[in-house]
């Protein structure tokens, strides 16, 4: 069990009930905030950096989304569900979008790689917790 899922667990609101769905997805979001800035801060040490403007926005933006989503749902007492489906739905499009910007890099920048398949990860998981 990894420490997100134990933390869930022990919540007095979660009621000791087993959270993997959402542990997963607290951790995608995590990685990818972190593996979106470590990508725009390698883009910025690129020689073709003017080329990687808008990969440098994506991935920042993606991060800040993945960021916020994941504290959002490690939050278990202060829950509304539409306002979690919203962030979501957000942390989703910013993922696909970072992922597609990436994916266009990926062939010259192994980093870009990397950080598309966290991308897709992440968003497979919101997936999964906006179709549950």
């Amino acid at each position: 069990m990894t420490l997100v899922a134990e933390m869930l667990r022990l919540n007095p609101a979660s009621n000791g009930s087993p959270q993997e769905e959402l542990a997963a997805c607290i951790e995608a979001c995590f990685d990818c905030d972190e593996i979106c800035t470590a990508c725009a801060d390698a883009c910025l040490g690129e020689d073709d950096v003017a080329d990687l403007r808008g990969c440098i926005g994506v991935n920042l933006t993606c991060a800040d989304a993945c960021g916020a989503t994941g504290r959002i749902l490690s939050r278990r007492l202060e829950h509304d569900a539409a306002l979690i489906l919203a962030v979501l739905e957000a942390c989703r499009q910013a993922c696909r979008a970072c992922a597609e910007e990436c994916e266009r890099h990926a062939e010259h920048h192994e980093h870009c790689r990397i950080c598309a398949e966290v991308c897709r990860r992440c968003e497979q998981t919101c997936d999964v917790l906006l179709d549950a």
